[in-house]
């Protein structure tokens, strides 16, 4: 699936040939909108406060909706982790960190400082020999009928569950840092639990955050992946690692939050906030960088590719 030929880049007032940005341009794209990115935290806790309230108001019926959707928001928790992962979510390091730990990775069961050391490796050599995420994207493309059985076990949460044992005998680990993290998510998960107790509604931890945690999000989880990097190759030219795809707003909406989608111009450069990253892949193309040879013009269609092996 690597491209057989790539589109010739040529030097604009933004852009040089490799797609570097250069300097004042560069500058420009790496400003973090700290007060921008403190709404959209805020604004991801009131829509899946209000997601949770309609999955309790009208249940059972608008409980399975409210299923399918906090899928989408822990996509949204997972996308502004990620961005405090590459401490480009506040100007400020320490509010970055604090935000990304407690309130966007811990309550996801994540480490936002580990899931940060393992993504450096990815973005320093993709499919290198340090690559961490290789097992989500290798062997691409592959039978239909292979990539169903993926997303079958996902979908019904054996990936989840296979993933979240080590997560849950973390306490055990011989570094105490593991274990010191541990705590700390269950210490969330806890709080989580009583407010879904003192509630009156004790299964909304469960069904409305676990469950679609362990399933939906799974789901979600390998189609992006796959087509972020799915059947490309090592190499030093990102075009040949990481794949373009034209984002569209469903798409946008469920798959790809916080503009992940444009997940060529974030591997160009990794320093430039998710805010940034559409006007960067205009320049891109602006420079021919990137232009329709290359990009897919739906996640449909490289769905399609991935699974024509």
């Amino acid at each position: 699936m690597v491209p057989s030929r790539l589109p010739q880049a040529h030097a604009t007032e933004l852009v040089r040939e490799d797609g570097r940005a250069v300097t004042a341009f560069r500058d420009e794209l790496r400003r973090i909108p700290s007060w921008r990115n403190a709404w959209s935290v805020v604004f991801l806790y009131v829509q899946t406060g209000a997601v949770v309230w309609l999955g309790v108001r009208w249940a059972p019926w608008s409980t399975i909706p409210a299923f399918v959707l906090m899928g989408r928001a822990h996509a949204q928790f997972a996308s502004l982790m990620h961005e405090a992962a590459h401490r480009l979510l506040f100007s400020n390091r320490r509010a970055n960190d604090l935000v990304g730990r407690w309130f966007l990775g811990f309550p996801q069961y994540t480490s936002t400082d580990a899931y940060r050391r393992v993504h450096m490796a990815h973005h320093r050599q993709e499919f290198g020999p340090d690559e961490p995420d290789l097992p989500l994207y290798r062997g691409y493309p592959i039978g239909r009928d292979s990539l169903r059985r993926k997303l079958v076990r996902d979908a019904t949460g054996r990936t989840g569950l296979k993933l979240m044992r080590g997560t849950v005998l973390a306490w055990r680990a011989p570094d105490p840092r593991v274990r010191h993290t541990a705590y700390r998510i269950y210490a969330v998960q806890a709080v989580m639990i009583g407010a879904s107790i003192a509630s009156g509604h004790w299964w909304v931890y469960p069904v409305l955050w676990l469950a679609p945690y362990l399933t939906v999000w799974r789901v979600i989880n390998r189609l992006r992946s796959i087509a972020e990097h799915g059947g490309m190759q090592m190499s030093s030219d990102r075009r040949e690692t990481t794949h373009s795809v034209a984002q569209s707003i469903p798409a946008r909406s469920f798959l790809v939050p916080f503009h992940i989608g444009w997940h060529l111009a974030h591997h160009v450069d990794s320093g430039v906030p998710f805010r940034n990253l559409p006007r960067y892949h205009r320049a891109l193309q602006e420079a021919g960088y990137v232009d329709a040879t290359i990009e897919y013009p739906s996640y449909r269609a490289i769905w399609k590719a991935l699974a024509a092996g």
